[in-house]
Formats: C-alpha cells, sequence, structure tokens
C-alpha cells in the first residue's frame, strides 16, 4: 500500500559516480519507496551503489526470483510477507542470513526462525471507507465483516486477487486462520455473490475502484494507516477528527502483515546484499518507513511522524485476526486455488 503523492520512487536509487565499483540490486514489489538521501547515506558510507529493480505486485516479484534462483537478477528480495514466505521456502529462492541489527527488532516481528527473511516492515491489512461517500449517499456504514456480504452492501467492495497481490493473500489467510476454511469460503462465496469486485494488485482497487478516486466502490481492501495518507495529501485541510476515509473497525477485522527482505541464493553480491540487509534495520531507513510506505517501522525506539500518531490507527488485538497455524506451500496453494474457484468461477 503506497500512495502516489509520495517522493518519487527511484529507479536508479542512490545515484552515485561512475567510480563506484561495487553494487547491490533490491528487487521490490511496485509499491516499495524510499527517500533519496536515506539511500543516498548509504551509499556514502559503503561505496555501494543501489540499484532498484521494480517487478511487480509481491508474488510476481516472488515468482521472478523463483524462476530466476540459478542466476538471479538481483541480490536482495524485499516484500515477502507471512503468507508468501512458505511459497519462497519452497521456492529456495533464500540463503540465511541473520543480520546483527536484528536485536533491536521487536520479537513478535521475527517470523522467520531459519533466518531467510528479515523483518523490515510491519502493515495492518484492513477495509477502507470513503467516508464522503457515506455521507453524501446516507448509505448505513459497515461495521463487520459479515456486512460485506449483506445485500445493503452489494456491489461496493473491491478487494485484491490472493494469487497476486499480498493484502489479497493476507485477507484470505486471516479469515481461514479465524474461522477455519470451511466458514471462510462460505463468506467468500457470499461476497462474489454480493457483487465483489477483485483486482491483481493494491494500486489497481485503490486508485482505479475507490471511490475518492472516481471508481464506484466506497469499499477498498488497504492498510489501516492508508487514513494517515489521505490526511497528509489531502488537497483541502482535512479535520483532525475525520480524515477523508475511515477505516472497518470491529472484532476480526484486520490482518498483520509484516514485510521482509532476504539475501537471494547464488546472489552475484552476497557481501554487499547483507550490507544491505543490515541498512533496512538502522534507523534511517526505519524511520522514513512511515511516511514513504505508511506502514511502520519494526525497529523499536523509532518515532513515529505526527501524522500517524494523529490519524494512523493500529488495531486492537481483538481486531486482529490470527493466521492459519503452520502454514505451508502446499496448503497455501490449495486455498488459493479454491478461492480463485469460490470468487472468480464462482463454483
Amino acid at each position: 500500500m503506497r500512495f502516489r503523492l509520495l517522493l518519487p520512487l527511484l529507479v536508479l536509487a542512490a545515484l552515485a559516480t561512475p567510480a563506484l565499483a561495487q553494487r547491490v540490486v533490491l528487487m521490490t514489489h511496485d509499491s516499495f519507496a524510499v527517500s533519496r538521501d536515506v539511500l543516498d547515506a548509504f551509499t556514502d558510507a559503503t561505496g555501494i551503489e543501489v540499484v532498484l529493480l521494480q517487478a511487480g505486485d509481491a508474488g510476481a516479484a516472488l515468482n521472478r526470483a523463483a524462476l530466476t534462483r540459478a542466476r538471479p537478477v538481483a541480490d536482495v528480495l524485499f516484500g515477502v510477507d507471512e503468507g508468501l514466505l512458505v511459497r519462497a521456502r519452497d521456492a529456495l529462492v533464500f540463503e540465511p542470513y541473520r543480520s546483527p541489527e536484528l536485536d533491536a527488532v521487536a520479537p513478535a516481528y521475527r517470523i522467520a526462525d531459519d533466518d531467510l527473511a528479515t523483518p523490515v516492515t510491519v502493515g495492518f491489512v484492513t477495509f477502507n471507507l470513503d467516508r464522503a461517500w457515506f455521507a453524501a449517499t446516507g448509505a448505513p456504514v459497515p461495521s463487520s465483516l459479515a456486512d460485506l456480504a449483506d445485500p445493503r452492501w452489494a456491489d461496493l467492495t473491491v478487494v485484491t486477487d490472493p494469487a497476486t497481490s499480498s493484502p489479497g493473500l493476507s485477507l484470505l489467510l486471516g479469515t481461514i486462520g479465524a474461522w477455519g476454511p470451511d466458514a471462510a469460503f462460505d463468506w467468500w462465496g457470499a461476497l462474489r455473490a454480493n457483487g465483489l469486485a477483485v483486482r491483481a494488485g493494491w494500486s489497481d482497487a485503490y486508485y482505479g475502484d475507490f471511490t475518492r478516486y472516481g471508481g464506484d466502490r466506497p469499499i477498498v481492501l488497504s492498510y489501516a494507516s492508508s487514513p494517515a495518507a489521505e490526511a497528509l495529501f489531502a488537497e483541502e485541510p482535512v479535520d483532525p477528527d475525520a480524515p477523508p476515509t475511515l477505516n472497518l473497525r470491529c472484532s476480526g477485522c484486520s490482518v498483520r502483515q509484516v514485510e521482509t527482505a532476504g539475501v537471494l541464493r547464488n546472489a552475484a553480491n552476497p557481501e554487499e546484499a547483507r550490507r544491505l540487509i543490515d541498512f533496512l534495520l538502522q534507523e534511517p531507513f526505519q524511520a522514513d518507513v512511515p511516511l514513504s510506505m505508511f506502514v511502520y517501522p519494526v525497529r523499536t525506539g523509532v518515532a513515529l511522524p505526527e501524522t500517524f500518531d494523529r490519524y494512523a490507527e493500529v488495531p486492537r488485538a481483538e481486531e486482529l485476526m490470527p493466521l492459519p497455524d503452520a502454514l505451508d506451500g502446499a496448503t497455501v496453494a490449495g486455498w488459493i486455488e479454491r478461492w480463485t474457484d469460490v470468487v472468480l468461477q464462482g463454483r
């Protein structure tokens, strides 16, 4: 989840002089963002040029890493979360690395005991609502996930495909973890019958279908911190108590999502890759995360900007859906196939 009016994404990050001999290629999903001066500082300190390679949504980026495993096109992959990590393990794309900076990360965010993937950011997947649309139409505001399948909210919701989108996969796994597979797929089937729209990635849904940006869907799968971005980049002054979007708040409405980075197996520049992983956990990068990517840093003690303190929401424990226990690649792949049958094929 990233917003178009952020600092421009770098295609060649930390532009350096031609004399630089060291480089590291960081492959990311298309929503990765970082301030220019942050990567410039890394290059100045290490002499390592960082080249950003955007590879589509998080699932597509992982697929590319898997297909090029023998001769990787990058040294580090960013964007693998809890749901995608099982696929990354099965594909053997990462080699273990334990950063000395990991000690500064909250233990709850260390999702890879085998050190194949290092936590970098944490966000909370949830549904965002267009406050102005609901006010203008007088439509009732939903107050649960069950409401989204109610005919009163027919044709109003858009989500992302779990086969290609990490927020979409997080929501799928959250519903299964909370309710079990049968009840979860019953809900997904009811959502389809209620006019659900599905898009490949977050940007497609948020900027293409969400009514805030000219679409016809006032309910979009996004992040609990999205209202902070909407408030920061609003063209008109924002009521401190009423940002342009609000979150669906209820028991079991959100899913925690930790995004990681890992050193790619057979990387051409493994030492530089490990130094970049260290940097992603250091305070300059971590402090840049909130206003560049509108998710949270994982390093303890990093101060949040005022916009986050005022508008971003961390769901309470009872609002979070647990992920299923003992995830494995085959099981997740089977759930995605079943989701495709139920939601896209209507079977």
